[in-house]
């Protein structure tokens, strides 16, 4: 059983970003994130719930006036481990049917 089909829905849409990640569809630190949702490509970004304010208030504006949808999700560390990486304060999902499938696993 892999982490997308187990555990709490957090969990799950961090295994949904490591499942993106893995089929290429996600990119992740602040330079390639804004790259994406400059180009038009981002679905969905994701901000680590420890991201500094700095980061979370540029990330929340550019995504809002592109009309992408942000969400807090993770750790730095956990987002990092499900991209890859060390550590991550953000992270983009350019597939819209995983990023709708992250976003309702977030939603309330």
């Amino acid at each position: 059983m892999n982490s997308s089909e187990k555990g709490t829905p957090e969990q799950k849409a961090l295994g949904m970003l490591g499942l993106a990640t893995r089929a290429g569809k996600s990119c992740s630190g602040e330079f390639s994130a804004e790259s994406a949702l400059k180009k038009g490509k981002a679905a969905l970004v994701i901000l680590s719930r420890d991201a500094s304010d700095n980061t979370v208030k540029h990330f929340m504006d550019m995504s809002a006036y592109r009309d992408v949808a942000c969400i807090r999700l993770g750790t730095k560390e956990e987002l990092g481990k499900f991209c890859g990486k060390a550590y991550r304060s953000v992270a983009v999902v350019t597939d819209p049917g995983l990023a709708g499938q992250i976003r309702r696993l977030m939603s309330p």
